[in-house]
C-alpha cells in the first residue's frame, strides 16, 4: 500500500527513461550496420608495384639475328658477338634475365624500367660470364577499352633499351607494339587478338647498321575458371638484315613466328606466374623459352 502510493510517479518516469534509451540503442545499431541503402565508402588503394622477373633461354642458328616479340635478347646477341670479336656468326644460345620494376598506375597504364643481364655461348666457345648488358624503360597503356561495346580494346606497349656493357658497339633499340583485343564474353575470359610490332636498332657507329624489323600477327586467348590463361599468337616477321663491322652480313628474311603464353592469374587479373614459348623462323627455327615470376611489393 505504501509502495503503491509513493512509487507510482517515479516508476513511470524511470520506465520512460528506460524506453528512450532502448529506442536510442536500436537507432544507433541500425545506423552502424543495418542501413543497406547507404553505399559503402571506397577503400584507398595503392598501385601494384613489383619486379616482373623474366628468365629467358634463346637458341639462334648460325648467320642470323632474330627480333621476335622482344628486343632485349637481340641486344644481348649483338653484345655477345662483338665482345667475342667473331668474324662469322656461329650458332649460339643465351640465358637472359630481365628485372624491370613495374608500377600499375591504374587499370589503363603501367610503367616499367630495369636492367637486363645475360650469359651466352657461340659455336665451340665456352659460356661467357654473366654481365649486365643493358637497361630498358617503357610503358603499356590502353588507348581504348571495350567494356562490353562493339569496338576492341586498343593497347600500346613501347620501350627503349640501351646497351651498357663494355662491348665495342653501343646500341639503342626502340620497340612498339599496337594490339587490338576483342573480348567475346562480358567477363573477358576469351577473345581474339590482332597486332603489329615495329623494332628499330641504332648502332653508335657509321660502320655498322641494323635495319628495322616489323611484324603482324593474329591470335586468341581463353581463361578457365581456375584462373589459368592460355594465349596464342601467330604472325609473320620481316627483318631487314644487318652489317656489323667486319662480321658476315646478316641476311634479310620474311618468316613466320609463333608464340604461346600460359599464365596463372588471380581473381583481380594480376599475373602470378607465366611461361612463354616462341618459335621464330630465321629462316631456320630459333627457339625461346621465358619464365615470368613477378615479385610483388604491393598487390591489389
Amino acid at each position: 500500500m505504501g509502495f503503491k502510493g509513493i512509487g507510482t510517479r517515479p516508476a513511470r518516469l524511470a520506465l520512460g527513461v528506460l524506453l528512450s534509451l532502448c529506442s536510442c540503442g536500436l537507432a544507433f545499431g541500425k545506423d552502424n550496420g543495418e542501413d543497406e541503402d547507404e553505399p559503402a565508402k571506397p577503400k584507398p588503394t595503392l598501385p601494384n608495384i613489383y619486379l616482373d622477373l623474366r628468365t629467358i633461354y634463346t637458341t639462334l642458328p648460325a648467320g642470323t639475328l632474330s627480333i621476335g616479340f622482344s628486343a632485349p635478347p637481340l641486344l644481348s646477341t649483338l653484345t655477345g658477338l662483338t665482345t667475342l670479336g667473331t668474324l662469322t656468326s656461329p650458332a649460339s644460345r643465351s640465358a637472359n634475365i630481365d628485372i624491370p620494376l613495374t608500377v600499375d598506375v591504374n587499370e589503363r597504364l603501367s610503367v616499367y624500367g630495369g636492367v637486363s643481364g645475360a650469359t651466352s655461348q657461340s659455336g665451340t666457345a665456352p659460356w661467357s660470364s654473366f654481365d649486365i648488358y643493358g637497361f630498358t624503360v617503357g610503358f603499356q597503356a590502353d588507348l581504348y577499352q571495350q567494356n562490353g561495346g562493339m569496338f576492341p580494346t586498343l593497347t600500346i606497349q613501347s620501350n627503349a633499351s640501351r646497351s651498357i656493357s663494355a662491348a665495342p658497339l653501343a646500341t639503342t633499340s626502340y620497340n612498339t607494339i599496337l594490339e587490338a583485343n576483342y573480348a567475346l564474353d562480358s567477363d573477358e575470359t576469351f577473345g581474339l587478338l590482332a597486332g603489329a610490332q615495329y623494332t628499330k636498332v641504332i648502332v653508335d657507329t657509321m660502320f655498322a647498321e641494323v635495319k628495322p624489323g616489323t611484324m603482324g600477327y593474329v591470335g586468341g586467348y581463353y581463361q578457365w575458371d581456375n584462373n589459368w590463361k592460355l594465349t596464342g599468337r601467330f604472325g609473320v616477321q620481316h627483318f631487314g638484315g644487318a652489317q656489323l663491322l667486319n662480321l658476315t652480313p646478316f641476311q634479310a628474311f620474311t618468316q613466320p613466328i609463333v608464340r604461346l603464353d600460359l599464365d596463372r592469374m588471380d581473381d583481380d587479373d594480376n599475373r602470378l606466374f607465366g611461361v612463354t614459348a616462341q618459335i621464330a623462323w630465321t629462316p631456320k627455327p630459333s627457339y625461346q623459352l621465358t619464365v615470368r615470376t613477378p615479385l610483388y611489393a604491393i598487390k591489389n
